[in-house]
């Protein structure tokens, strides 16, 4: 009888056992992640019962445990841990008494990525303060506009963009905001020197840090949107904490070596590169900018074992000619976001047993995913234990409008696998979002409510996304009036504002075209000239570089006669996407930026092919 019964568990578990391979081949590995992820939040409430509470006491824990370890190498220079805390102290002490800044004022950080950056920042967490990244790539009145913003009346810059705010410096001094240059010279009496007010400041701090509440905000990261301007996202520091732990579940141990070129000013390389580093206690080799050439160089010289990236940083070393070194390298671990299918399986072929962990994030709020497993192309998992951790959800959206489509009720309606719908989550006290800096109607338009029942209230992410028969999330586009291109955002708004001044355009409608071999959408205007007008090529190349980043500048110009718009008035963008820059889909005169010549020129059908062959780059 009791064999009977044995044998009749074991069948069953057998059979049960053979169901679950069947229908849920990944349940065990799902587990797992939610297992690790369940042990890291153990983890982060452990911690902050021992008063580990911040991204600054993280680091401080770091550097009282490991004061001797290699924390940032950059360039010819090695600092600790150690000497990372010592001097970002002498940062707060010069800045408390020289630049009189205090606690909970806020700061502007305008730097490339250099170790300075990192002691400047975290003086300014010792100090008490909320730290701007300000995109170093802007234009000058886009500066203004982002001190503003935030409420920065402290600037601080690296000493190569004193040039760039020099050009709004009535605008700053108006608002009585104070420059500081992290240099030894000072360029002219209204930039003053940093550096020498630094090293001679004490590396002791004076008293306590202040106290921070873990549900307030920590930083301004700057984001395109709708508005047509950057908007300053609110970080707080809880969203912060979480985001450190991102190198640890894709696999990182303190023991690696992490290859950051990235700028230090996205969420991408300050919290998840940077403050994983911090996290693990490892060690980060900072670089000021991609190369491409130096890539896998840097990585053999420093004996690297993780990277971080972005999908277009992949695809120029996919791209890029053969180096000895691509294959004699220790990277084990490639960890980002934006990485397309081929791309990704390209460079595993070409460069070795590299494992990809693709990941999706934002920056204002802390919904995101991790596709901890080894399938190509997708960005996560949509399993039970997922949504268990982290709630989402995907809406059905119209495509004329790119808005949640409702019931008769008002609800709205889930869309179905294998069906791209709007990204959307709940928020919760993990989940926050704390809004944009002095912009209450952009910051209502992220959120959702009533979506399914009364009184709910959703993060609307602007992100379209799509989970297939077996469980997995791919991004499938990014909605609204941005578009990614050269791995940044682009308000098709603003490009439209600054082709509007030119006096032969009349209307600009911008949006984004997809274009085989790159990643993210290149910039395209629809435009009408002003009567008896034509394009004037050269001019309009010149006001670009005057008034854009160069991956803001539309690549393709459309002359229409009129632009098509809704019954609403607002700029029809599907059908131009839809259509492309393809001559034989449109009559419409059609222009390609030729940077070699500083001028737009007629966009042939032989052009057209040399663009989409990759004959010809962007």
């Amino acid at each position: 009888m009791l064999t009977l019964v044995v044998s009749s568990l074991l069948a069953g578990l057998l059979a049960l056992l053979l169901y679950q391979r069947i229908s849920y081949p990944l349940f065990f590995v799902d587990l797992i992640y939610y297992w690790k992820l369940q042990r890291y939040r153990k983890e982060l409430q452990a911690r902050m019962q021992q008063g580990i509470i911040t991204y600054l006491d993280c680091f401080l824990h770091q550097a009282k445990k490991n004061p001797n370890k290699p924390f940032i190498i950059f360039e010819d220079q090695t600092l600790t841990y150690g000497d990372v805390d010592r001097r970002s102290t002498r940062f707060c002490n010069a800045l408390r008494t020289e630049g009189s800044v205090k606690p909970g004022d806020i700061v502007a950080l305008l730097m490339f990525n250099e170790p300075d950056f990192m002691c400047a920042w975290l003086g300014l967490c010792k100090l008490g303060c909320q730290v701007a990244f300000l995109n170093v790539n802007i234009k000058s009145k886009i500066l203004v506009h982002c001190v503003q913003s935030c409420g920065a009346r402290t600037l601080l810059l690296s000493k190569d963009l004193v040039a760039l705010v020099s050009e709004v410096l009535p605008d700053l001094k108006k608002d009585d905001v104070s420059l500081w240059v992290v240099d030894h010279t000072s360029p002219s009496e209204d930039f003053k020197s940093l550096l020498d007010k630094v090293e001679n400041s004490p590396a002791e701090m004076l008293a306590d840090l202040p106290k921070v509440d873990i549900m307030s905000n920590f930083l301004f990261i700057f984001t395109s949107g709708t508005t047509g301007l950057s908007k300053a996202a609110r970080v707080g520091h809880l969203k912060a904490i979480m985001s450190m732990a991102f190198l640890n579940m894709c696999g990182a141990t303190s023991n690696d070596i992490i290859y950051v070129t990235l700028p230090l000013y996205h969420m991408s390389a300050s919290l998840l590169a940077m403050g994983g580093c911090i996290h693990l206690g490892a060690t980060c080799v900072l670089k000021k900018k991609f190369s491409a050439s130096q890539f896998w160089k840097d990585c053999v010289k420093h004996r690297v074992t993780v990277v971080q990236y972005i999908g277009e940083l992949l695809r120029y070393l996919v791209n890029h000619p053969t180096v000895p070194e691509e294959k004699s390298h220790h990277v084990r671990l490639a960890a980002g976001s934006g990485l397309r299918a081929d791309v990704w399986k390209q460079f595993v072929k070409r460069f070795g047993k590299v494992k990809i962990r693709e990941g999706y994030g934002l920056t204002e709020a802390s919904i995101g995913f991790l596709n901890y497993t080894d399938e190509v192309g997708a960005i996560g998992r949509a399993s039970f234990f997922n949504k268990l951790s982290m709630p989402f959800e995907l809406l059905k959206y119209d495509p004329q409008t790119y808005e949640a489509v409702r019931t008769d009720s008002g609800r709205c309606i889930r869309a179905r696998a294998g069906e791209a719908g709007i990204l959307v989550s709940p928020l919760s006290v993990m989940n926050q979002f704390l809004g944009y800096a002095g912009n209450k109607v952009q910051s209502e338009k992220k959120l959702l409510r009533d979506v399914f029942k009364e009184g709910d209230v959703y993060f609307n992410t602007g992100d379209l996304l799509l989970i297939d028969h077996r469980e997995f999330l791919y991004f499938s586009d990014r909605i609204g009036d941005t578009f990614r291109w050269k791995g940044e955002n682009v308000s098709t708004t603003e490009v439209s504002e600054v082709l509007g001044v030119l006096d032969f355009i009349q209307e600009a409608n911008v949006y984004g075209v997809s274009i085989t071999g790159y990643e993210g959408r290149a910039g395209m205007a629809a435009v009408v000239l002003k009567p008896d007008q034509k394009l004037d090529g050269t001019d309009l190349y010149n006001h670009l570089v005057q008034t854009l980043p160069a991956y803001a500048w539309p690549w393709f110009i459309r002359i229409q006669s009129a632009l098509d718009v809704t019954e609403t008035f607002k700029q029809q963008k599907v059908k131009l996407v839809q259509e492309g820059f393809n001559p034989d889909v449109t009559q419409d005169p059609l222009y390609f930026l030729d940077v070699s010549q500083r001028d737009y020129i007629p966009l042939t059908a032989s052009l057209y092919e040399d663009v989409i062959s990759g004959k010809i780059r962007l």
